[in-house]
């Protein structure tokens, strides 16, 4: 499917931080058919048991999957929100130090509220861990005070990828 742009990383969040060491430091796509993909993979840091992935980390990826999916949808990331819910469905133990896509894709936006469907994948299209989540709009001067959302998400990464193999 065709990239259409790449969204901007953070300094220290877990998940898209490129100052973060232990961090997964995700790329986010902005993809055609108005969702989100990311090509990642968790490192050997981020396990719970010998070759696994720590749930907590894959619930991570699912809910980050949340906002990007919104500011794909929209073409817009100006927009925030909080979680209020992650419905999260583990389907197989997730390796470290494979090549893995997430997807998220708005299928609620109302007022108050939006959802996202997110899912991490093999390569192959095989489904690991999908779940919903719901969010809360809030506008970013609420959520952290005195936060700049230029500080923390500075990175505006040149988009380097035209296209991404995305399963049906």
């Amino acid at each position: 499917m065709k990239v259409i742009g790449q969204q901007r990383n953070s300094r220290m969040c877990v998940i898209c931080g490129l100052d973060n060491q232990f961090g997964v430091r995700a790329p986010f796509y902005n993809m055609s058919d108005g969702s989100v993909a990311s090509p990642f993979r968790y490192r050997a840091w981020h396990q719970s048991y010998p070759g696994r992935v720590h749930g907590g980390m894959i619930a991570a990826m699912l809910d980050e999957m949340g906002l990007r999916g919104l500011w794909a949808a929209k073409n817009n990331d100006s927009e925030f929100g909080v979680t209020i819910s992650l419905e999260t469905r583990y389907r197989k133990p997730i390796p470290y130090e494979a090549d893995l896509l997430a997807t998220g894709k708005l299928i609620e936006d109302r007022s108050r509220l939006f959802a996202v469907e997110a899912r991490i994948l093999t390569m192959d299209g095989e489904a690991l861990a999908e779940g919903i989540v719901r969010y809360l709009h809030l506008p970013v001067d609420r959520i952290a005070e005195g936060s700049s959302v230029h500080e923390e998400m500075p990175y505006s990464p040149e988009c380097r990828i035209a296209e991404l193999p995305l399963p049906a």
